[in-house]
Order: C-alpha cells, then structure tokens, then sequence
C-alpha cells in the first residue's frame, strides 16, 4: 500500500470522518502535506525555472485548494498526487498568463532623467537673473560674484578684488538696488 493511499484509508474523503469534523480535516490536510508538499515542490520548482519563493507560493496555494475542496478529493481512493500537480500546474499557467496581460513594467531610473517642470522654471529665473546681471557695471557685477555665487565674506571678497571690506560692502548694497531694478524692469518681482 503507498503512503498517499493511506491518508484516504485513514480519513475516506466526502465520509463522516474528513468532512463532518474539523480534527479530521485538519489530519486530512497534514498528512496531505506530509506525503506530497516536498514532490510537489520539486515539481513546481521545474515549472518556474528554479524561483524558490514563487514555487513555495504554488505549492501553498495548491494545498489551500485542496482543504477548500476537501470533500471532493479522491472518492475512488487512489492517490491525490496528480490532482494536486494539475492544479499546481494550472496555477503557474495562471500566473504566467496575468503576467503577460498587465503591461510591462518600467523602471522608475528612466523617469527620473526626464526633466520635470520645476527645471524649467528654474532655468527660466537664471537666465533672467543672468541677463539682469549683464546690465550692472561690471564693479557692481565682481562684489556679487565674489560675495553671493561664491559664497566669500566681504573680507574675503575685498582681498580677491583687492579693494577694501567696506568698499566691498557698498558696492554689494548699491548692485543689489540696481538688480532689483534690472529684475523689475523683466517683470520679476518680490
């Protein structure tokens, strides 16, 4: 007699015994597993090309099936295998299929290179920024430079420049005044 035959002997499937009570089923579904989890992952793991994780999900999946079905399993008394590698067998062709109908995946690097309208904007104020500048004197220009694009203190801009710290800070209030105007003039404000 094999191992797989005694689990119905044990428990005749659609009798008293595996559908009346909750312990029967409950042995029903251990031996079950007991006798075909390990072939039947064997099996799967053939099916989805070594996926160790999706061959687990199949034969869990498969088993859940079986308890749901219970009480149609096997009422000739032979062995519940090949019910059990069909169904798992279905359930990859499932799989595989709902794979192919959902569109194809992209990956979320590709849309990150894409430019994205705060770019633009941004591009838009440098080269306002850019153009008013062009209008300062070019003493005015050099302090702003040094002092914002840079980022120098006003002692370390007035040793680039070669002019004193106070001239330094002058000159960077008056550039800022006519930037201002420069910027308002492009329709930049606040």
């Amino acid at each position: 007699m094999r191992n797989d035959e005694i689990v119905t002997e044990e428990h005749p499937v659609g009798g008293k015994a595996a559908h009346g009570t909750g312990a029967a089923d409950e042995e029903l579904m251990r031996a079950l597993y007991r006798e075909h989890a390990g072939p039947l992952f064997g099996f799967v793991l053939h099916l989805v090309a070594g996926d160790r994780q999706r061959a687990e999900d199949v034969v869990q999946e498969t088993l859940v099936r079986a308890w749901r079905n219970i009480h149609r399993l096997d009422s000739h008394g032979g062995s519940l295998r090949p019910w059990l590698v069909t169904v798992a067998r279905r359930i990859v062709i499932d799989d595989h299929r709902s794979a192919l109908a959902r569109p194809q995946e992209v990956d979320a690097a590709v849309l990150e290179q894409l430019p994205a309208e705060d770019d633009i904007e941004r591009s838009l104020r440098t080269m306002t920024v850019a153009d008013a500048l062009a209008d300062l004197s070019p003493a005015h220009r050099e302090v702003l430079v040094e002092t914002f694009l840079k980022g120098r203190t006003a002692k370390e801009a007035a040793a680039e420049l070669g002019i004193p710290a106070g001239t330094v800070r002058s000159r960077v209030f008056y550039a800022l005044r006519s930037l201002r105007i420069a910027l308002e003039e492009r329709g930049v404000t606040s």
